[in-house]
């Protein structure tokens, strides 16, 4: 702790009550939610003023559904901004609701009335439900349903709920409900199948209308995991295609009226004649059967629907943003390889599908197959999708159509076109659907550095790509699954970027659902029976990992609540394996999975670390995250029962593993790098391991960790005296090396260290992804420690700026949406070598700025002089909300 901290004097301007204003509305953290379920809402949002210091002291919030007010909080005195629940009148399902604020300022002015924000309720109860599961005739092609219905009155509104065995599409009178992809989602399908609500009373009209529905088989009809399985092995009760949905209409005059499936939809196939996750998509227009999703289409030929009996009890309202296209990338060249392939570069590599305008004739098939890189000779590489076709096919009818995927998703750079000759493309008609679920853009960095901002650029199209529901290792080969190690050391990297509280908080309950019996997670989530194991090192601990972070990122306690059952049951797992040493040194484990290794290894530079020393970090950590989040909920004998653990879990690791003079049984990267940010040593041993650590790193010249101890070595050097060493890992341009891929020509962060060599050729080692986020944690380092933002409390309520100038670079930013509004940390080097730091610090928040100074040297602020005392290098100084420019000379 610094002796001596210096608060800025509040600078207190008189301004207009126009000055302060309230924005950014979100109910459960989303901007517009749809299928709020019974419980009571939380509410947030953001205030801003143009004076500096300024906070909020109190807030009102009205609330009304379906224009009638159904609570008005009163002035509340509070600076609670973030996690304000609804205590109005009990919700009511399939409703409208509609909320505003106002604030109040430290100064006591108040702000206007916000602009109003919105939700609706999902079903609050399985007997809301009456809606029977129907069944289409099952055959290869994807089926569609219809079902026709009367307005005879004016209508309030109209909400449509909907699931499915499989993925759908909905349209009411021939037009698309929403625009989101793979509905209803991946999840534990036997524990929790989501359905999606919808407000469609806009696209309804007075007499006939109708609904169709157009499904695929999606992650619950397709073969998922890396198995190379074609024919179709079910993994979750239900193994045909089936449909579940209800429209309740509530009209002007009060009263209400249910459309639900029922055995009297009509049923027929469509035009896509193919659809899985792996294989890709055949779509032929010849078969489009025109009008059939609007009133008056004419289905006599069409078949019946089977009735079925699946219940409602694992019926879930989807609460985390839809999958949607959220951006285009256009067709940047068009080519043909050595090979003699026709190839169209998109120049950055994506997850999404292709969009192609194109007339053709009528019958001509154009096949679209998909890759990330080029081999060492030019041609076009698909080998590392192992058994995924991964290919479109487009039947033409004739008329110039828009051709593009609806149920599955490639990761690709390039396209391969088969079918169509160079001479009928034209490259403008061609472009990229990106295609990820929802969530707002939090972060932003850059810095002087075109190669690390490329690198920056990698981390978030990474981030993109394989977030499409659930947290991927991969995109594109035969796997795209749930894997919980890769969620768990991005997590923090990706809460900097994105808004990601809802996607996280769906996949945990997941996790949580998914969780053995003994208390073991699965490495995956969702599950896929008989693939792959559960319980392991690194893997299991994102049941305890990812919650805390995301309660740290955003201050809400409700993800801690709702997780706290499954984060216990996990370490009351590893309990249960120890014996009286307390050791945790049982199973198989994936361990530090990638790290460095040399073949024909005769002098043993193979950065290997030993399991179990692993295993009791993780122990250790998780037992403490337990004891933490048991502090903040109030349970006072868990908190005591865990924090014991985790002490006997680290003494134990130092009479194990560690010898007098600092030196680990490993003496590996990853195993320093472990045993400090997770503390398993007393603080006086703590400068042997950072030494050693360090004396590892420049052993090699080089990083050797795996996934274990990458997300956190570049942190670990830097708190610990070696900063530069931490920049020299970044700077460096070879084999292995974060600015490796980049020099290679990479767009996104790759699986291994080497998945392309510097001759471009490319390793057949039968897992080889060049979309893969894990490494892509150095992310979080960039963010915090080199340009020096950070959290101090849940939430960003307080903030600290500690920067680490220079080492090559003569200025770096860090930019985010705190859930307090935007805070900057921006430093520059000039010309004479006079240091500028520039924050901006949310309303209603406050910060510590470590400024880094040396002896004598002069620091203003705003321009006027400063006192300050050094510690550690750096001159402390407490501010307010607002924005500061620090100068250091």
């Amino acid at each position: 702790m610094l002796r001596k901290l210096f608060l800025l004097a509040a600078v207190v301007l008189s301004l207009p009550a126009s000055a302060l204003e309230v924005s950014s509305l979100k109910t459960n953290h989303l901007e517009c939610a749809a299928g709020v379920g019974a419980e009571a809402p939380v509410f947030s949002w953001v205030g801003r003023s143009s004076n500096k210091n300024g906070c909020q002291s109190a807030y009102q919030v009205r609330v009304w559904c379906e224009g009638s007010l159904v609570w008005d909080s009163g002035k509340v005195l509070s600076d609670n901004s973030i996690t304000v629940r609804y205590e109005g009148q009990p919700l009511q399902p399939a409703s409208l609701y509609t909320w505003q604020v106002r604030i109040w300022d430290n100064l006591g002015k108040a702000s206007r009335w916000s602009g109003k924000c919105s939700f609706v309720t999902a079903l609050f109860a399985p007997l809301e439900w009456s809606a029977q599961w129907i069944e289409p005739e099952t055959t290869e092609a994807s089926p569609i349903l219809r079902k026709e219905f009367s307005i005879r009155k004016k209508v309030q509104r109209a909400v449509l709920y909907a699931t499915a065995h499989g993925v759908y599409e909905a349209s009411v009178n021939g037009r698309k409900v929403g625009d989101a992809f793979m509905t209803p989602g991946y999840t534990s399908y036997d524990n929790r199948l989501q359905y999606q609500t919808y407000d469609i009373t806009s696209m309804l009209a007075m007499g006939n209308n109708a609904i169709g529905v157009e499904m695929a088989r999606g992650w619950y009809l397709s073969n998922m995991g890396f198995v190379g399985r074609k024919e179709f092995v079910p993994n979750f009760e239900g193994s045909t295609f089936a449909f579940l949905g209800q429209i309740a209409i509530t009209y002007t005059d009060g009263s209400r009226e249910i459309v639900a499936t029922d055995g009297s939809w009509r049923c027929s196939t469509g035009a896509v004649l193919h659809s899985a996750i792996y294989d890709g998509e055949t779509f032929d227009a010849r078969c489009i059967k025109e009008g059939w999703n609007k009133a008056g289409f004419d289905d006599s030929g069409w078949n019946d629907v089977k009735v079925a009996d699946y219940g409602y009890a694992n019926l879930v309202s989807q609460e985390n943003g839809f999958v949607r296209n959220q951006e285009y990338v256009e067709a940047d060249t068009l080519f043909v390889t050595p090979a003699g392939e026709l190839v169209i570069d998109f120049g950055q590599n994506l997850v999404g599908s292709e969009e192609i305008t194109f007339k053709g004739k009528a019958g001509q098939t154009i096949k679209v197959t998909h890759a990330e890189v080029l081999d060492e000779n030019g041609n076009f590489y698909t080998h590392n999708l192992r058994s995924a076709d991964a290919a479109s096919q487009y039947v033409c009818d004739g008329t110039l159509r828009t051709y593009s995927t609806k149920f599955t998703f490639y990761g690709f750079r390039y396209i391969r076109l088969e079918g169509v000759d160079a001479s009928e493309i034209n490259l403008s008609d061609i472009r990229a659907a990106v295609r990820f679920t929802d969530m707002a853009p939090t972060g932003g960095f850059s810095c002087s550095d075109p190669l690390v901002n490329q690198l920056q650029s990698n981390v978030q199209w990474g981030l993109r790509g394989n977030f499409v529901d659930v947290p991927t290792d991969c995109p594109q080969r035969d796997e795209r699954l749930g894997w919980t190690g890769d969620a768990e050391v991005f997590a923090r990297t990706a809460t900097f970027n994105r808004d990601a509280y809802a996607f996280y908080s769906k996949w945990l309950k997941d996790l949580e659902a998914d969780q053995l019996p003994t208390g073991e997670v699965t490495d995956i989530v969702p599950f896929v029976k008989g693939l792959v194991g559960a319980g392991h090192v690194g893997w299991a601990d994102a049941a305890t990992i990812i919650p805390w972070t995301l309660y740290m990122a955003y201050g809400d306690t409700d993800i801690l609540r709702r997780q706290y059952s499954s984060m216990k049951r996990w370490v009351d797992c590893i309990i249960s394996q120890v014996g009286d040493d307390y050791l945790w040194n049982t199973g198989w484990h994936y361990g530090d999975w990638l790290f460095y290794s040399e073949n024909n290894d005769c002098a043993g530079n193979s950065a290997v670390t030993y399991t179990p020393l692993c295993q009791q970090c993780h122990f250790a950590n998780s037992a403490d995250i337990v004891a933490r989040t048991a502090t903040v909920l109030g349970y006072s004998d868990d908190a005591a029962k865990y924090n014991n653990v985790a002490a006997k879990a680290r003494e134990a690791f130092a009479k194990a593993y560690m010898t007098p003079s600092g030196m680990l049984v490993s003496h590996t990267q990853t195993a320093y790098t472990l045993a400090l940010v997770y503390n398993m040593v007393p603080a006086e041993c703590r400068p042997l391991l950072a030494a050693n650590l360090d004396a590892a790193v420049k052993r090699y010249g080089h990083i050797t960790t795996g996934f274990l101890g990458t997300s956190h070595i570049s942190t670990v050097l830097t708190q610990n005296g070696y900063n530069n060493t931490a920049y020299d890992l970044l700077w460096r341009q070879q084999y292995p090396g974060w600015l490796y891929p980049v020099t290679m020509g990479a767009t996104t962060i790759w699986e291994r260290w080497n998945s392309m060599m510097p001759d471009h050729t490319i390793p057949d080692n039968g897992m080889n992804s060049f979309n893969h986020y894990s490494y892509g944690s150095i992310g979080d380092w960039l963010y915090r420690e080199a340009a020096g933002l950070k959290e101090s409390m849940p939430g960003y309520k307080t903030i600290e700026i500690r920067p680490h100038p220079g080492y090559g670079f003569s200025w770096m930013e860090a930019r985010q949406i705190t859930p307090y509004g935007e805070a900057l940390s921006r430093w520059s080097i000039g010309e004479s070598g006079e240091l500028t730091l520039e924050v901006e610090i949310p309303f209603n928040t406050s910060a510590m700025v470590y400024v880094p100074v040396t002896r004598g040297a002069e620091v203003r602020i705003d321009g006027m002089p400063a006192e300050y005392e050094i510690e550690d290098g750096y001159a402390g100084f407490g501010v307010g909300s607002g924005h500061y420019v620090f100068n250091v000379r």
